[in-house]
């Protein structure tokens, strides 16, 4: 079999090259920006050319925390036979063609000024694939940037850089044609490329799993990573992986159906993949929450999953919607774009876009900060960034009816994009804004996602909501009243809340009623001073 006798290719030091982009031709659009789109961003597009498909992403503008505007993918198989022909698929060449001409006009369509289109490895493989990118570059007008197998894992890597907090462990980026592996940390390493990916590894062991895992054994046996850090975090990147993700968390009925920063054991998924491999999936619990069309090579990637885990020795998959596309993007950035946190950005972002006066929510995170120091409740770096991230979020869903605001809540902060947020973060996100409008009584039911989060963790987030509760109530969610409110934590464990005599007028039962709530959660007695 000749995947069996082909060592692990090192790939040359990567070099950071500047995309050549492609202005598209579009007149200025006959109507204003919506007010929900970020008036400083234009639109900008991705075309990636895969070995099994082609997708267009229209993001609404080059940002650290970029909203995607348009999302379309075609399964084209561009690189089925390869194996056998070393050609690119005729059938595929034609509907790529047909894709690319369709996601031309959408990009007119939607005003689209720079489109950057780059292929992997069946093209930069293939023995017709110049003769397809002259094809792809007079359709779209764009020069194709066909990626060697370096850029490939180093614009991998930058995804996960743009989609988690300071990142540390190695990349497996999977697609139809190729498997890349990569360290990363503050510093990207160098990596390997292997043919592994799901349409090639099937060609090579003429559809037999065991003949994959064989393969797959071969080429990752002699693969030298070290890990850059003390956690061995396997990112795991790619469209087959992710739908083993969506088929895990059916399975085990996780309350947040959200791939991104889905964290399993190793062991876990190495004798899930092994179930994967072993058993038919049509009768498998939860085999809906996986596209028809991604079901055939998800056995495949699961062999490839599990030995590639096994090889490196991980402790821990977290799972990545991130990828090369947004590496891309990630590497236009500046360098002080790039050290931004892209958790505060989006945040701040949706504040923004929705909230009465993202000012007030600007406050709350600054007068919260003080009031968890002064009151000697401690936090993690995360836990910091998870608080700030509420504040921003706790008045986006104020055009909805008070009776549902905290179910609306729950269902944005649940599914939004975010990125550099773990599980148990959206959980803490959702139960601040949750009981901020339910109110904190026993009779109030936490929502399903509070499971996901440890008891501090819940309780810290209690604590917030209480805080929201009293400053909403003395500020109407206007600014400038919440920053005259000092805190203050008295030698027997009292807490006063000290108000200026100008804004005294604000007194009144229900602030009242509300600092007893947050007495009660602070499991202290806490008084308003009249200064």
């Amino acid at each position: 079999m000749d995947g069996l006798s082909v060592a692990p290719r090192a790939i040359a030091p990567f070099r950071r090259q500047v995309f050549q982009s492609s202005t598209i031709s579009s007149s200025t659009p006959p109507f204003e920006l919506a007010q929900g789109r970020l008036q400083s961003l234009v639109p900008i597009a991705v075309i990636d050319i895969g070995s099994n498909s082609v997708r267009q992403v229209v993001y609404e503008g080059l940002a650290q925390a970029p909203s995607v505007l348009f999302n379309e993918k075609v399964l084209c198989g561009l690189g089925r036979g390869m194996v056998h022909t070393n050609r690119l698929n005729e059938d595929g060449v034609e509907r790529t063609f047909a894709a690319l001409r369709r996601f031309h006009a959408l990009a007119k369509q939607l005003n689209v000024t720079k489109t950057h289109v780059i292929a992997t490895a069946a093209v930069r493989d293939a023995d017709n694939g110049s003769e397809f990118i002259k094809t792809v570059t007079e359709i779209t007008g764009c020069h194709v940037e066909v990626l060697t197998g370096a850029m490939e894992a180093q614009y991998s890597a930058m995804g996960i850089q743009s989609g988690f907090h300071r990142p540390s462990g190695i990349v497996g980026d999977i697609g139809g044609g190729s498997l890349e592996l990569i360290t990363v940390d503050q510093e990207l390493g160098d990596g390997i490329t292997l043919p592994l990916g799901g349409l090639r590894l099937t060609e090579l062991s003429d559809g037999s799993l065991s003949e994959a895992k064989k393969i797959a054994r071969s080429h990752l046996r002699d693969v030298s990573l070290n890990w850059p850090g003390i956690e061995r975090n396997f990112y795991a990147v790619g469209g087959t992986w992710r739908s083993l993700a969506k088929l895990h968390i059916a399975s085990r009925n996780h309350p947040l159906a959200l791939v991104h920063d889905y964290e399993i054991p190793a062991s876990e998924m190495i004798n899930f993949c092994k179930f994967i491999a072993t058993n038919d999936l049509s009768k498998m619990g939860g085999i809906n929450a996986v596209s028809r069309n991604r079901r055939d090579l998800l056995p495949i990637g699961a062999v490839v999953m599990r030995e590639t885990l096994k090889a490196l020795k991980a402790d821990r998959v977290v799972m990545s919607s991130l990828g090369l596309r947004e590496g891309v993007l990630f590497s236009m950035l500046s360098p002080e774009e790039q050290q931004q946190d892209s958790l505060l950005v989006a945040c701040r972002d949706l504040s923004t876009l929705r909230a009465r006066n993202p000012e007030h929510c600007q406050e709350l995170a600054a007068w919260t900060d003080q009031a968890f120091a002064a009151l000697g409740i401690e936090e993690t770096e995360n836990e910091r960034r998870y608080r700030t991230a509420a504040c921003y979020l706790a008045d986006i869903a104020w055009r909805a009816h008070p009776d549902f605001r905290a179910q609306q809540y729950i269902g944005i902060i649940g599914n939004a994009g975010f990125v550099g947020i773990s599980h148990e973060g959206r959980a803490y996100l959702a139960m601040a804004n949750y009981y901020r409008y339910t109110g904190l009584g026993g009779k109030v039911t936490p929502p399903p996602i509070t499971t996901l989060a440890s008891p501090l963790m819940q309780k810290k987030a209690r604590v917030l909501a209480a805080m929201f509760r009293v400053l909403y109530l003395f500020s109407a969610t206007m600014p400038g009243v919440i920053s005259q409110l000092q805190i203050r934590k008295e030698d027997d464990g009292s807490v006063v809340i000290s108000m200026p005599e100008s804004i005294a007028n604000l007194r009144g039962e229900r602030p009242d009623e509300r600092i007893r709530q947050l007495a009660n959660e602070l499991g202290s007695s806490v008084t308003l001073e009249i200064a």
